[in-house]
């Protein structure tokens, strides 16, 4: 068997991008023969997946699937529009968003999982459909919603294809009522925290350093206008319960009628429903939120890249 130096493990990774020990095993399995290694960890999936996993993946899919009093959803992140348009992307998206109904949303369990049609788990198939499809992606989160009786309802905002979108949100209900009229206010909701954006359900929800730091920011403000402290308390109280209006979903106005209190939507759909509704959960994603996306002048790159 020919001798693996480090020199030539030092050249298939440059070669390739591969990691170190991926590549010292192609050397081994191919008796040392370089191109040989080169084609071993092509077909592994390792060569093209590991010169891309730098590369920023803003864009992708959210998945959306909902089975009766459960719901799961997936964000798959790519690094351009143009291969979350692919069909072979979108059927990735749809096995992710499929398998993580069946582990309740857990990201560690969906990236462990068993891919489906292949002897790889979830993130072995990922690594392996970077080097096919040609761009970085990442799993970057999962979730998933449910309730003991009622509706886990969706929406998906900017539909490519069935439950496949740039945005995603699950509301979970939880009532005895009308499954049908229940859903169909799950489906409002839904579209309600697209649009508003809500951070918690109730006021009791919040995160309260939240609220303090805003209750602080409003104190000072109020402070600065020279008013008595006893004023000064009062202006606090009026403008905290005008934030919990713009960011507590049963606060909000519901933007189907842009008239009634969302809590009082609810209590209004009761009498179709037939029961009591309880509003249990909600999960919002936007595709990309919060990634840092690289900005980059292309007249620049050109520049330098014939200077040299």
């Amino acid at each position: 068997m020919a001798q693996i130096t480090a020199g030539l493990v030092k050249e298939l990774r440059e070669k390739t991008g591969g990691g170190m020990m991926d590549c010292k095993k192609a050397l081994q399995e191919t008796d040392g023969d370089l191109e040989a290694a080169v084609d071993w960890l092509r077909k592994k999936g390792l060569a093209a997946a590991a010169k891309k996993a730098g590369r920023t993946a803003a864009e992708g899919l959210i998945g959306v699937a909902t089975e009766g009093t459960r719901g799961a959803m997936v964000e798959l992140n790519s690094e351009t529009d143009f291969v979350a348009r692919n069909d072979k992307f979108q059927n990735i998206v749809n096995n992710l968003t499929a398998i993580a109904l069946k582990n309740d949303g857990d990201l560690a369990a969906v990236k462990a999982a068993a891919y489906p049609g292949s002897d790889r788990n979830v993130e072995e198939e990922l690594t392996n459909a970077i080097a096919t499809i040609g761009e970085n992606m990442s799993l970057r989160r999962a979730a998933g919603l449910s309730v003991s009786s009622g509706v886990v309802s969706s929406y998906v905002h900017n539909a490519v294809a069935d439950g496949l979108g740039k945005m995603g949100v699950l509301v979970a209900l939880e009532s005895t009522g009308d499954q049908a009229k229940l859903d169909e206010l799950g489906k409002q909701l839904a579209m309600h925290v697209a649009a508003a954006n809500p951070q918690a359900i109730s006021a009791e929800d919040m995160d309260q350093d939240t609220v303090e730091r805003e209750r602080t920011v409003l104190r000072d403000q109020a402070l600065a206008s020279g008013k008595p402290a006893e004023i000064v308390d009062k202006m606090v109280e009026g403008r905290i319960r005008k934030f919990y209006q713009e960011v507590v979903l049963m606060e909000q106005t519901f933007v189907i009628d842009g008239e009634t209190v969302v809590k009082k939507a609810v209590k209004n759909a009761e009498a179709g429903i037939g029961a009591p509704v309880a509003v249990k959960g909600f999960v919002r994603f936007a595709l990309g939120e919060g990634i840092e996306r690289e900005e980059s002048d292309f007249a620049a790159e050109v520049a330098a890249a014939t200077s040299g």
